[in-house]
């Protein structure tokens, strides 16, 4: 039962956006499954992820409701899938870009899609998990995807990773027409704090706008701290620390060799897995070598 934890836990994750969330789930799941008589259980495993989706869509049900209090903009739990621990269910995490863009959907939609997408279920084995037809499956899968309206495939690439060193070189040499050079025109920049640190509550939009909101937090805030280059949810991102702790991951869509989206984890319970997995590496310093 142990070893399936943590690939139980993915489900949630993906439909919830916590991992943190999802690992309670998982947890209130065994308890429940542990007071059954398992002897009447023919397929354990499928048992146990019906289980767990059910609950997530219930959770993220109730959890869209709270979010109308959440002070600024609500951004998923970043998952590091350079994380050992989590290389052999890679191809089950979504990218960032795409949890993001699930928050439109309502949960039994999220669902769907993610059994389609990340675990590459047909739909009579969609059916089967949510008590559902295939036709419904196929209806809301393809509402799904109407809803979201878009082509996104992210596909770790090394030459984001070369972009991203060069885009900290380019705020270390205060350079905005090289920076803003590196911006999609259409680029938006979205910030969560969960009201407990400082963040933005507007979403910023244009390469001029986000050229100098970059610039000058470069200046004030990442400049002479220590920072680290990393996949996060199969995009790049940098890692900025204070005294060993992250205290800001930012998380990069690039598209066309031009940065599209910036996502700014800043919640310190969002990060609190990423210090978890990364204590005290540190790679980059003030945009250079260290």
């Amino acid at each position: 039962m142990e070893d399936l934890r943590r690939s139980l836990t993915l489900y949630p994750y993906n439909i919830l956006g916590s991992w943190e969330d999802g690992k309670d789930i998982v947890q209130d799941v065994f308890l429940k499954y542990s007071q059954l008589d398992q002897e009447k259980i023919a397929d354990k495993k499928s048992y146990l992820i019906r289980m767990v989706v059910y609950l997530s869509i219930d959770r993220k049900r109730r959890l869209k409701k709270l979010l109308h209090n959440y002070p600024g903009p609500w951004l998923p739990e970043p998952l590091a899938t350079d994380d050992p621990h989590l290389a052999v269910h890679r191809k089950e995490i979504l990218s960032y870009s795409m949890l993001v863009l699930l928050e439109k959907l309502d949960s039994k939609q999220r669902a769907v899609f993610i059994l389609k997408e990340a675990f590459d279920y047909d739909h009579h084995d969609i059916a089967r998990v949510l008590g559902i037809t295939a036709d419904n499956s196929r209806k809301i899968l393809s509402r799904a995807r109407t809803e979201l309206r878009t082509g996104l495939n992210v596909t770790p690439d090394e030459e984001q990773m070369k972009l991203l060193h060069r885009y900290l070189k380019v705020l270390e040499g205060g350079n905005m027409e090289q920076l803003e050079q590196m911006l999609s025109a259409e680029i938006s920049v979205t910030s969560d704090g969960g009201g407990k640190v400082a963040a933005f509550r507007n979403i910023i939009s244009g390469a001029r706008a986000v050229g100098a909101l970059l610039s000058g937090l470069y200046k004030k805030m990442y400049s002479k701290v220590h920072s680290e280059i990393t996949w996060i949810n199969h995009q790049p991102a940098i890692f900025y620390y204070i005294d060993g702790e992250i205290v800001t991951c930012q998380i990069f869509s690039i598209q066309d060799e031009r940065v599209k989206n910036i996502f700014f984890i800043r919640n310190p319970d969002k990060l609190r897995i990423l210090q978890e997995r990364s204590p005290g590496r540190v790679t980059f310093s003030g945009g250079a070598s260290s």
